[in-house]
């Protein structure tokens, strides 16, 4: 078996799979489009999962892990491609699952989102929220938007993520890219810093906790473009997420601060497309408009899909509109339409 771990790794990437996962007792696999594959190479031992892993950790991250049981890095292999790599333990076993980072930034308009996307990067101030479920391309979002600021304005960008995915060239913008593990001890932590830091822009990679979620929405509120994701489903939920993870007698501040900065929230999922190969993105886009804002304010979130519905003259747009919209373009199939929509009753009057 060639078990050296640039192998298995370059052939992810000549296959176009996202992920590569090696677990014991399955030959290594690679998920492409949203599917898993099982890869011809022998199967994998509990010896040979240590082995391939191990060798691309270095002794602080060994150590690390041993401690932990869990571990976050990036990885670079020069010619091949970067890496997120997410090491932990399966019933004893050392296992890991490596995400493919693409060498390139896509821009907004490749990756095929709405323009609405890049008139909220270009927003001098406020929130903006990447959300959606594990593995539906936010971070590549964020990284495009980060991308169009860097070519378009002269800013001072600080980004803090665990780990550090696509690596940015200064262009206009001057970009400070921090690790949390290796160039901060927490999201948090660095958040707080950085306002110090004369940023103008934020880049937030998870909002994990409340004290991340309470500095940057006071960072939006302070002058600063603060970029994050949640993993929540629609704008409505993200909403409630920000204002539940807060005790009771701070909600109403926290409701009277997201209506003030929140400029946009993006939901987005990752389809196939109907020939079968790859997959298109499709978006649930709410900004932040005064009728918004109002809502937010008095907290009634089960209104807001309703303005959403009403609003596409301010680049708002459901979920299940934009499945229409890729349905209609034969993008994606009816049975793909149908599976993800909530009302199954928009794609009966095609």
């Amino acid at each position: 078996m060639a078990n050296d771990i640039k192998d298995l790794l370059q052939y992810a990437v000549d296959k176009n799979a996202s992920d590569l996962h090696l677990t014991e007792g399955l030959p290594p696999i690679i998920r492409i489009d949203g599917l898993l594959e099982r890869t011809t190479y022998p199967v994998l031992s509990r010896d040979d999962t240590k082995k391939i892993i191990y060798s691309i950790l270095n002794d602080e991250q060994k150590v690390k892990f041993e401690t932990n049981l869990e571990l976050d890095l990036s990885l670079y292999i020069p010619g091949v491609s970067r890496f997120r790599v997410n090491v932990h333990m399966q019933r004893g076993s050392v296992e890991a699952a490596f995400r493919v980072i693409p060498a390139k930034i896509k821009s907004i308009e490749d990756l095929g989102l709405p323009p609405a996307i890049a008139e909220l990067a270009r927003r001098p101030n406020g929130l903006v929220l990447v959300t959606g479920p594990t593995g539906m391309g936010k971070s590549t979002t964020l990284a495009a938007m980060v991308n169009l600021i860097n070519n378009e304005r002269r800013a001072l960008i600080i980004s803090i993520e665990d780990p550090i995915e696509y690596v940015h060239a200064n262009q206009k913008s001057v970009i400070k890219q921090r690790e949390v593990g290796s160039d901060t001890k927490s999201f948090a932590n660095a958040l707080k810093h950085a306002l110090r830091q004369d940023p103008d822009v934020i880049l937030v990679g998870e909002m994990r906790d409340l004290e991340t979620i309470s500095t940057a929405i006071t960072a939006a509120e302070t002058g600063h473009l603060v970029l994050s994701t949640l993993h929540t489903p629609d704008a409505p939920q993200t909403i409630d997420r920000l204002v539940d993870i807060f005790p009771p007698y701070q909600q109403k501040q926290i409701m009277v601060q997201l209506a003030g900065s929140l400029q946009g929230i993006v939901c987005q999922q990752l389809l196939p497309t109907k020939k079968g190969k790859g997959r298109v993105v499709a978006c649930e886009i709410m900004t932040g408009t005064s009728a918004v804002r109002s809502l937010i304010r008095e907290h009634k979130t089960e209104q807001l899909l309703t303005v959403i519905q009403t609003s596409a003259q301010h680049g708002m747009i459901t979920m299940d509109k934009s499945m229409k919209q890729l349905l209609k373009e034969g993008l994606i199939d009816d049975e793909t339409a149908r599976s993800k929509a909530k009302d199954q009753g928009e794609f009966d009057k095609l």
